[in-house]
């Protein structure tokens, strides 16, 4: 058997001890859902190469708004990581991305990453939604609450979407000028994004 079964068996092992949602789509090739509380489904990439295992999730899509704040805010945290990095693809798009040698790919190891790339994904989720869609989350609170539906998936970015606890807005929030209306629980964060192939995605 060779190392590229010998690690398919492996990784495949792991995810049902874990009792991880997956698909198989070749040999050594997982995505994987993790399950978060600020973002509800991180899709994660786990693919053997030739020398590494490559380890990829979406994170976000394109800022409409302070995409340099954004940079920045997530360069910062990269410092203080493990495993995995916050990356932009050809068209802007964030991710999380990673590479383990072969040598190093153990039950163990990949435990530790997924659980990086899910409290990375997670804890980070809201403030990146506010520091690159603000405008576009006001929109919608507002859309939503002339209407009478529910703002419960909302009331994260309360503090700056509300209006009453917004009078006037900090600095940063009124620079937000990106004209999108769209529904920020359904497009600021898909998924299943781009990670399919395309640009986005990084090969081992």
């Amino acid at each position: 058997m060779d190392r590229t079964a010998e690690l398919d068996q492996l990784i495949q092992r792991t995810l049902d001890d874990d009792g991880l949602t997956y698909e198989r789509t070749g040999v050594g090739a997982y995505l994987l859902k993790l399950e978060g509380i600020h973002r509800l489904a991180t899709m994660c990439w786990l693919v053997v190469g030739d020398h590494s295992l490559l380890v990829e999730a979406f994170f976000l899509r394109r800022p409409d708004e302070n995409e340099p704040a954004l940079h920045r805010w997530l360069l910062a945290r990269n410092a203080r990581m493990y495993g995995v990095a916050y990356s932009i693809d050809a068209v802007g798009d964030v991710y999380l991305v990673g590479r383990l040698s072969l040598e190093s790919v153990t039950p163990a190891e990949i435990d530790r990453l997924l659980g990086c790339v899910l409290t990375y994904a997670d804890d980070t989720f809201d403030e990146a939604l506010r520091i690159g869609f603000a405008t576009s989350i006001r929109k919608e609170w507002a859309w939503r609450a002339k209407r009478g539906e529910s703002l419960a998936n909302l009331a994260a970015f309360a503090r700056f979407a509300d209006p009453a606890h917004d009078l006037g807005g900090s600095a940063d929030d009124s620079a937000a000028a990106a004209d999108d209306s769209a529904d920020p629980a359904h497009n600021l964060a898909d998924p299943a994004h781009n990670l399919s192939g395309g640009s986005g995605r990084l090969e081992p």
